[in-house]
C-alpha cells in the first residue's frame, strides 16, 4: 500500500470528528434515519481512527527516542535499550494501520432485507424455502438481531413460495464488521437441497432449489431517488394459502417501478398504509442494489471479491440430508453438521466466505 497512509488517516480522523459534532446537533438527534446513517459511518471510521491514533503516538515516541540516542550523552544510555521495543511497537501498529485502511465494504454496518423464494421442485422447494427461513431466523436470534416478516406467501403444507424479511441490528455497533450485512451478504444465490420429500411415497431422494436474495437496507429514504410518476400502485384484497381472501378490505399493495420493472407486493399488514411503507422499504433496497450492480459491472475494481458475484442464479450451497452434509461451492467448505446449521449454527460456513473475501481484498490491495 502506498505511503500516503497518514494523509488518508488524517482525512478520516477529520471526518470522524465532524460526524461526532453532527450527531450532537438537534437536526440529527430528531431524525432516527440520519442518526442511523451517521452512526454507521462513525463506527466504520472509528476502527481506522483508533488504530491511527495509537500509530501516531508510537511514531512520535520512537522518533523522540531516536533523536535522544543520536544526540548522545547520559540520556542516550537511558533510551537506547528502549529503542527495540519502541520500534517493534511501531512496526506492529504500522501493519495494523495498513490492514485498517484496506478497502472495505461500506455497507457492512447496514441492516438487511432478505428475500427467500421457492425454486424448481414444487411443494418440496417451498418446504425447503421454509427451512431456510427458519434457519436464518434462528441465526438472527443467536446474533441478537431483530427479525421482521414483511411479507410471506405460504403453502397449505407450511412451505414458503416467497417471503421478504427485514433483519436489523439492535442498537448501535462499534465495528461495522459486526453488522447484519457483513454477515449475510454472502447468502445470496441458489441453495440446493437433496433429500426424500414428504410428498414422495417411494422414498426416493430428490433435488430441489430455493433462491435467496440479500439487499442492504436503505437508512435514509433520500439515498435513493424515486419519483412518484415512476410508480404504479395497485391495491387489492389479501389472500391466504390457496388464494382465498383473508380480509374484506383492499389492504394489500403492489408497487411497480416503471423504469426498471421491479414489482413489490405486500399484504401481511392489516393497514394499506403499513403495507405501502413495507413495500417502499423493499423497493428502495432493490433499486439501490441495482445501481450498485450496474456500477460494479462497469468498474473492474469493484469486482475483486470472489465470493459475491452479480449472478443471482449462481448455485452457492448444497444441503444433503441423507449424509447430514453441508457444502459451500464457492469456498470449498464441507461439514457433516447439517442439523446444527439448520438450527442456526452458521458461524463457520459464513466465516469461510468472509475469510475468502478478505483474502481477495488483500490480494487486490497488494496489486495496487
Amino acid at each position: 500500500m502506498a505511503d500516503n497512509r497518514a494523509e488518508v488517516a488524517e482525512q478520516m480522523l477529520a471526518e470522524h470528528e465532524q460526524i461526532e459534532r453532527d450527531m450532537a446537533s438537534p437536526e440529527v438527534l430528531s431524525s432516527p434515519d440520519k442518526m442511523r446513517s451517521l452512526g454507521r459511518r462513525y463506527a466504520e471510521l472509528g476502527r481506522v481512527v483508533s488504530v491511527y491514533r495509537e500509530y501516531r503516538d508510537a511514531k512520535q515516541d520512537l522518533e523522540e527516542a531516536q533523536e535522544i540516542v543520536e544526540a548522545g550523552g547520559e540520556d542516550a544510555d537511558l533510551f537506547k535499550p528502549e529503542l527495540p521495543g519502541l520500534q517493534a511497537k511501531f512496526d506492529a501498529l504500522s501493519e495494523d494501520l495498513t490492514q485498517a485502511l484496506l478497502p472495505r465494504d461500506e455497507d457492512d454496518g447496514r441492516d438487511v432485507i432478505m428475500e427467500i423464494k421457492a425454486g424448481a421442485g414444487g411443494e418440496e422447494s417451498a418446504l425447503f424455502a421454509g427451512d431456510l427461513a427458519r434457519m436464518y431466523e434462528r441465526y438472527a436470534a443467536k446474533q441478537g438481531w431483530s427479525w421482521e416478516v414483511l411479507s410471506a406467501n405460504v403453502t397449505e403444507l407450511g412451505g414458503i413460495k416467497d417471503s421478504e424479511i427485514a433483519i436489523r441490528q439492535r442498537g448501535q455497533i462499534s465495528d461495522p464488521s459486526e453488522g447484519v450485512w457483513a454477515h449475510l451478504k454472502y447468502e445470496g444465490g441458489v441453495h440446493r437441497v437433496q433429500r426424500v420429500p414428504v410428498t414422495e411415497s417411494q422414498g426416493r431422494i430428490q433435488t430441489s432449489t430455493a433462491g435467496v436474495l440479500v439487499f442492504a437496507e436503505v437508512d435514509d429514504p433520500g439515498e435513493v431517488e424515486i419519483h412518484d410518476n415512476d410508480l404504479r400502485i395497485d391495491v387489492y384484497r389479501s389472500s391466504g394459502p390457496g388464494g382465498q381472501s383473508v380480509n374484506t378490505t383492499d389492504s394489500a399493495v403492489r408497487i411497480t417501478h416503471l423504469p426498471t420493472g421491479i414489482v413489490v407486493s405486500m399484504q401481511d399488514e392489516k393497514s394499506q398504509i403499513q403495507n405501502r411503507e413495507s413495500a417502499m422499504r423493499v423497493l428502495r433496497a432493490r433499486l439501490r442494489q441495482l445501481q450498485l450492480d450496474q456500477q460494479a459491472a462497469e468498474n473492474a475494481e469493484l469486482r475483486h471479491s470472489q465470493v459475491r458475484t452479480l449472478d443471482r442464479s449462481e448455485r452457492i450451497r448444497t444441503y444433503n440430508f441423507p449424509e447430514n452434509r453441508i457444502a459451500d461451492h464457492r469456498t470449498g467448505y464441507k461439514a457433516h453438521n447439517l442439523d446444527a446449521v439448520l438450527d442456526g449454527d452458521l458461524d463457520e460456513i459464513i466465516d469461510s466466505a468472509r475469510q475468502m473475501d478478505e483474502k481477495a481484498r488483500l490480494e487486490h490491495a497488494d496489486e495496487q
